[in-house]
């Protein structure tokens, strides 16, 4: 279930809070394959399904900017906010790509709102998100978004 923030105040009092998580999605080849397409990215190690069996992971892999595209959809099922006019993605602070996501693999969302600053007409917050792969040892993506919400 996912946790609402009201109005660009809703966030001050959030700060420090972990949000939840998302639901699981599986990242497949076809995903990945239309990723390649939209960025011009076809490295082998994501696209080519029989050379990546033989290669260090065994078998295609999600590209890291793909892994960190997730990251506004899967950040729906975790926060709501309401009372806002509008959101902006602002950018990034920090990312990590610590671990592979392997095809098929099923990823989820987590977020903590880490500060909540007044700029003119809103808030702008930096949550400290991770994506995961189910059962992997350490995070496949970490990483500090920016956003601004701007009042109703």
């Amino acid at each position: 279930m996912a946790t609402t923030i009201e109005g660009t105040e809703g966030f001050q009092s959030a700060v420090g809070q972990h949000l939840g998580y998302s639901d699981w999605v599986v990242v497949d080849q076809q995903r990945i394959d239309t990723f390649a397409d939209a960025t011009g990215d076809h490295q082998w190690i994501h696209v080519d399904p029989e050379r990546a069996a033989a290669g260090p992971f065994a078998k295609t892999i999600a590209h890291g900017y793909l892994t960190l595209s997730l990251i506004p959809w899967l950040l729906a099922d975790v926060v709501h906010v309401e009372g806002v006019a509008m959101g902006i993605n602002y950018g990034c602070n920090k990312v990590r790509f610590p671990s592979p996501v392997p095809v098929g693999s099923e990823v989820r969302l987590g977020a903590s709102v880490a500060s909540a600053g007044k700029v003119d007409g809103g808030v702008q917050v930096v949550l400290d998100v991770t994506i995961e792969v189910r059962d992997a040892p350490k995070p496949s993506c970490a990483a500090q978004v920016v956003y601004r919400y701007y009042g109703a």
